[in-house]
């Protein structure tokens, strides 16, 4: 069995507000605790700043605000969901990772469309996973960015990791 196929159906789920998401699990890098941001000036609100995993500057994102949810406080339960589509890595704070649950492909349904003025966090969703009597919004990563968003932080993170390199040479 490949990979694809251990992976194929799953999803990591995390709670935000009352509601539970998912993404499916081939997005998912890494889930890791908390850590220091470095903030980014001039960015929308719900872009935290950079982390620096590894050596690795990746943007993070914070969902409760990119949902337009109250902020909360950062706990030890707070976790950042490192995910990958197409050529953007992003780290996405959530409040608390619920689990990794199977949800078969005749589970899931379209998101039911509330129209072109829909503002709200359906926008986000890219399928209703149903598990068991529980419902699981499941996002597409790429519509939590706009593509102003990523443009900017791929220049952000270019503009960071050049200049190590010039900090490098000016020793």
């Amino acid at each position: 069995m490949s990979e694809f196929d251990t992976q194929k159906d799953k999803y990591v789920t995390f709670r935000s507000g009352n509601e539970y998401y998912g993404l499916k699990i081939q997005y998912v890098n890494e889930i890791i605790v908390i850590q220091e941001i470095t903030e980014i000036p001039e960015t929308a609100e719900y872009v935290k700043g950079l982390i620096n995993l590894r050596g690795k500057i990746i943007p993070v994102v914070d969902v409760r605000l990119r949902f337009r949810q109250e902020p909360i406080a950062y706990t030890d339960r707070t976790c950042i969901i490192v995910v990958q589509f197409e050529k953007t890595v992003v780290g996405l704070i959530v409040e608390q990772i619920a689990e990794v649950v199977e949800i078969p492909k005749e589970n899931v349904m379209p998101s039911p469309s509330l129209g072109k003025n829909d503002s709200s966090n359906r926008k986000f969703v890219a399928a209703i996973g149903k598990v068991g009597e529980d419902v699981k919004l499941l996002l597409d990563p790429a519509r939590l960015l706009s593509d102003e968003d990523v443009a900017a932080l791929d220049n952000i993170e270019d503009e960071v990791e050049g200049g190590e390199d010039d900090e490098e040479t000016n020793r």
